[in-house]
């Protein structure tokens, strides 16, 4: 792939722990891709501004308050009104298993909980990105 796999992290709703997703913003640097983080405390609409002003090809998106239900599906929903439907969107944080069906089912990729290696988050960005490049 020529260009950089661009990620924005995000940190939507009230939650103030932000450790997983600077973990996370690394393990993508690292691997070589070009990570944006947003900072704490994002509305929905904030991290859809910055995933369109920033041209991205992934959003991840770091919630640990409970609140993934409500902040995912407007995400995406603003997400789609920009015409970025294509943008690849992850959850990290704790989310019960029915819950990721619903996710899923919605447009999201993936979800990883605590313990996930961060291995498996930059291979499934890279799979994601490069299916759809092949797609």
């Amino acid at each position: 792939m020529d260009k950089k796999i661009r990620v924005l992290i995000a940190k939507p709703g009230l939650d103030g722990h932000d450790r997983g997703a600077k973990i996370v913003a690394r393990a993508l640097r690292d691997a070589g891709m070009e990570v944006i983080y947003t900072g704490l405390r994002q509305t929905p609409e904030m991290v859809a501004e910055a995933a369109l002003q920033e041209d991205v090809d992934v959003v991840g998106l770091s919630i640990l308050s409970g609140a993934h239900m409500a902040l995912v599906p407007r995400i995406l929903e603003l997400l789609a009104v920009n015409e970025q439907s294509h943008v690849q969107v992850f959850v990290g944080g704790i989310v019960p298993d029915e819950d990721i069906i619903a996710l899923k089912a919605a447009g999201v990729s993936g979800v990883y909980g605590p313990g996930t290696l961060t291995d498996q988050i930059v291979a499934d960005v890279r799979q994601g990105i490069l299916g759809e490049a092949a797609g």
